[in-house]
């Protein structure tokens, strides 16, 4: 059976990539405010076999669309869409392609390479300055700095001839980069002390030299003695429906009522109610953080959009409204646009390595300093990476199948 279905998806995807062929493809930002449906209609593409004609879980990751994420659309002569490919997450995207006159609907895996790659600099006038000077890139100005944000102050302390360096894995799709780059290390040297921070393999937190942890946005769980009934997942194959699904948030079991918290001090950014998600509360907190609380039965009363909250406060009440199976609460997070495991930063104090996490943690923190060193020795730059004649569309289970960009 297993066999059967790669057998045909190699089909699909072999005839999907030879109609790219001839095609022209553009690349768009999804604007702040678009919604799915919205994007539908704009396009004037039918909503009943894209949306309405959709599994639940289908409809419900459609709302999980960032803002100011890229996607291509490939049209033919006459200018119709022919494919379109909407990034969920890293791993996950959305695939809407016609076949036959018709138009379908999937979700399939997002094609990108992992690089890891290192910089050093001199200080000029600020790391935040000198890095987006240097690289071009906002995003790797904002992790170096956020990194260091509540252990150093860069304004008081750093001076025009200091050295920083970073270390970072970047994913590359079509050719570009994409998605957030994710520090590995960090290093800048102050009043000629080199301070570090560390990112730990084995629970994905930072660290600094001593191997306690730094982090600067400490969530508390957003129901007390909840049970976590569904975990977070960014890609996975279901092996009975034969296609991908992701989950992007934790799902907390608890009956219809139960009051939900605040998980840190922040701003309601959004409140209101949505297909998928039912009753949905998100708020906006510091360093590009935000909390996402779905299928509310009610809202607490007085909460509003721009309002001020703080960690623990009551903001709704546990139900099952939008596409829901019974109640329960589904909390996300995202940093930057980009859904991440909530789980990783539940917590109310930082963390200090003990025993066997330490001396793991030390050995990790050797090999990057001994890079560190290396790179600094070798004054490494940043490396521009060129656009591809080929970019990679599909991937059939074993091979990238490939099409040339058209020029246009």
């Amino acid at each position: 059976m297993v066999t059967v279905y790669i057998m045909i998806r190699l089909f699909l995807f072999l005839f999907l990539a030879a109609s790219l062929f001839g095609s022209r493809v553009e690349t768009f930002r999804w604007s702040d405010g678009e919604t799915y449906i919205s994007f539908l209609e704009r396009n004037k593409l039918p909503l009943k076999p894209l949306y309405y004609d959709l599994d639940e879980d289908d409809q419900q990751i459609s709302e999980e669309i960032i803002a100011g994420v890229h996607y291509q659309v490939s049209k033919n002569d006459k200018g119709e869409m022919e494919q379109t490919f909407i990034p969920l997450n890293d791993e996950l995207q959305i695939h809407i392609y016609k076949k036959k006159g018709e138009y379908f609907f999937e979700t399939i895996p997002i094609i990108s390479e992992t690089k890891t790659e290192a910089l050093t600099l001199k200080i000029d006038h600020s790391p935040y300055l000198d890095i987006i000077r240097e690289t071009g890139s906002k995003k790797l100005a904002t992790i170096f700095v956020s990194s260091f944000k509540h252990s150093l102050n860069f304004k008081k302390e750093l001076q025009k001839g200091d050295t920083l360096a970073m270390i970072y894995e970047q994913k590359y799709r079509m050719g570009k980069p994409f998605s957030m780059p994710t520090l590995k290390v960090a290093m800048i040297e102050m009043n000629n002390k080199k301070n570090y921070i560390y990112l730990n393999d084995n629970d994905g937190r930072f660290y600094n030299e001593d191997g306690n942890e730094i982090e600067e946005f400490l969530l508390a769980n957003p129901i007390r003695n909840a049970r976590v009934s569904s975990q977070f997942t960014t890609r996975r194959f279901h092996p009975i429906l034969q296609k991908y699904r992701a989950h992007q948030g934790v799902d907390y079991a608890a009956g219809r009522g139960t009051p939900i918290l605040a998980a840190g001090d922040g701003k309601v950014a959004f409140i209101g109610e949505t297909r998928g998600y039912g009753k949905i509360i998100k708020l906006q907190h510091n360093d590009g953080y935000l909390t996402l609380y779905a299928h509310q039965s009610s809202f607490r009363k007085g909460i509003k959009n721009g309002l001020s909250v703080k960690q623990g406060q009551i903001i709704g009440y546990v139900g099952s409204t939008g596409l829901s199976t019974g109640p329960h609460l589904h909390f996300g997070l995202y940093q930057d646009g980009r859904a991440i495991d909530p789980l990783r930063v539940v917590q109310l104090a930082t963390k200090i390595l003990k025993g066997k996490e330490k001396t793991a943690f030390l050995k990790l923190k050797s090999n990057y300093d001994e890079s560190i060193r290396l790179h600094l020795k070798n004054e490494t730059k940043f490396e521009r990476i060129s656009m591809p004649d080929t970019v990679c569309y599909f991937f059939d289970g074993e091979s990238c199948v490939q099409d040339k960009l058209s020029p246009n």
